[in-house]
């Protein structure tokens, strides 16, 4: 990195410091294509973790038919033992927490949809029929001690329904959080927010009684929109920020949906901004690099690429 950059040049009204959920582990491999080998997801996990990320979210315990990229997480979650940072797990009901239970996990999060469409794409029911099926999952999930993080996905447009309403995403969002999800992360699963809107339906929520303290954003980059979209977020209080190394990630379910907001484009910002993160970013890149060369192409994120000097 080229020395003294990026300046810190603080703006007024923004948060000291930002918790990454990085989700490269999960939601960033799981549409590969080739099966990554055990051994390469545990250590990609560890080396995020030793970059500096104190949450890291390991791996989904869904039916392996569904998501066959993740279907080692019973041999995964083990080899991830004393790794030091929050290692969050995905569990789509109350099998998928069974089994996050009998492995130890300590954080889990479900996953909904804001929209009809999607609901039916990738849980299979309609909206309120999965809500009902999170319920006795999250209950029982507080009920071990767990935290507990609600997905919503779908949250700026739908791939078939084209614009959402802001009040269907503050309706389920609000669901979530009455049923005791403790952190709501906001997806733009196709990446087609823009910040005034980004603002609208935080504004939004918090008018209907959700805090901007149980609230995260998860963004991708479609159109270009994911670092602004943080930026307006952060604005507005909101200190999570979902962003998965590399750039990596799409979505099985919407094929419009390219990859997450890289986690080092985001540092980068935030470094700039002053914002503390306690990332390492010439570590993050040198991890991001690592798995792009076990991946077999390179990294899209745009910061590793400038940083490792590979166009």
């Amino acid at each position: 990195m080229t020395e003294g950059l990026p300046m810190h040049v603080p703006a007024s009204g923004l948060p000291a410091r930002v918790r990454i959920h990085e989700v490269g582990p999960r939601d960033g491999l799981q549409n590969e294509k080739s099966v990554v080998p055990t051994d390469v997801k545990a250590e990609f996990v560890r080396r995020l973790a030793a970059a500096g990320l104190s949450t890291v979210e390991a791996t989904s315990f869904v039916h392996p038919k569904w998501v066959p990229q993740l279907a080692d997480a019973e041999a995964l979650f083990p080899q991830l033992q004393g790794v030091p940072a929050r290692l969050p797990v995905l569990v789509p009901n109350e099998r998928g927490l069974d089994r996050a239970l009998a492995l130890g996990a300590r954080d889990v999060a479900v996953f909904a949809s804001a929209t009809e469409s999607f609901a039916k794409a990738n849980l299979n029911r309609t909206v309120d029929e999965a809500l009902a099926v999170f319920e006795p999952v999250v209950t029982r999930a507080i009920e071990h001690g767990l935290r507990v993080r609600g997905y919503l996905s779908m949250c700026f447009g739908d791939p078939w329904e084209g614009a959402v309403p802001v009040e269907q995403v503050v309706r389920v969002t609000k669901a979530l959080a009455e049923m005791g999800c403790d952190e709501l992360s906001l997806g733009d699963t196709i990446g087609v927010a823009t910040p005034g809107h980004v603002t609208e339906l935080l504004r939004r929520l918090n008018d209907a009684g959700v805090p901007t303290r149980r609230l995260a954003v998860h963004f991708h980059d479609t159109y270009g929109q994911a670092l602004s979209n943080t930026l307006a977020a952060l604005q507005h209080g909101v200190t999570t920020v979902d962003a998965s190394a590399g750039g990596l990630g799409g979505c099985p379910y919407a094929k419009s949906a390219t990859g997450n907001l890289a986690t080092e484009d985001l540092v980068w910002m935030l470094d700039g901004l002053g914002i503390e993160t306690g990332v390492d970013l010439t570590a993050l890149t040198a991890t991001s690099v690592w798995m792009a060369e076990q991946l077999g192409r390179p990294s899209p994120s745009r910061t590793v690429r400038a940083l490792s000097h590979k166009e």
